[in-house]
């Protein structure tokens, strides 16, 4: 396999977990772009699990971004409304927020970034959490206990937008409730 074969192989994950890490498209498209200019400049032929070698340097890129993207100068220009004299965002900005709110990547933008990076991992792209261990070198219960958080977390976030959750317990025991019926009749 060569460099265009890897490209076209790994690039629409690559970018898809740039994407749900820094929720900017044009950021996922150039960090997608470091990604593989890492790659290409490094010895990848001679890896063993090569998928998981290169999402672990997507996640290290874009959390390398993010902190980056911190910093005081860009926390201030994206504020500068409260600044003026009417702090209130525009109309546009209000519908943009609301319409993100209900999409995935909002809501993953409201977890902490090391827990983002497990649950992103975990879901997206199926990994096993020793391989999550592995790419993020941190310890398997460490793993553990971002995916547990960021999945409380998470159906927090959820229960504040108004999305009902259904719990396991309760969706099994209505299958067996109807189960149960059935064979009665």
């Amino acid at each position: 396999m060569g460099n265009r074969e890897l490209f076209q192989t790994y690039s629409k994950e690559v970018y898809r977990t740039c994407y749900y890490m820094v929720h900017d498209a044009a950021d996922a498209e150039d960090l997608c772009q470091e990604v593989f200019i890492t790659l290409f400049r490094s010895q990848w032929e001679n890896i063993d699990h090569l998928k998981a070698w290169i999402m672990k340097i997507t996640v290290n890129t874009c959390l390398n971004h993010l902190k980056r993207r911190n910093s005081l100068q860009q926390k201030l220009m994206a504020n500068l409304y409260v600044f003026k004299e009417n702090p209130e965002p525009h109309v546009e900005g209000l519908v943009e927020q609301k319409e993100t709110k209900l999409e995935w990547a909002g809501y993953m933008s409201r977890l902490p970034v090391k827990i983002r990076a497990v649950l992103t991992l975990r879901y997206m792209h199926e990994f096993s959490l020793a391989e999550i261990s592995g790419m993020l070198d941190i310890p398997l219960g460490t793993v553990k206990s971002r995916q547990h958080k960021g999945l409380r977390l998470m159906k927090k976030i959820l229960e504040e937008t108004g999305v009902q959750i259904i719990a396991k317990e309760e969706e099994q025991y209505g299958q067996h409730r109807s189960t149960a019926k059935a064979s009665l009749k």
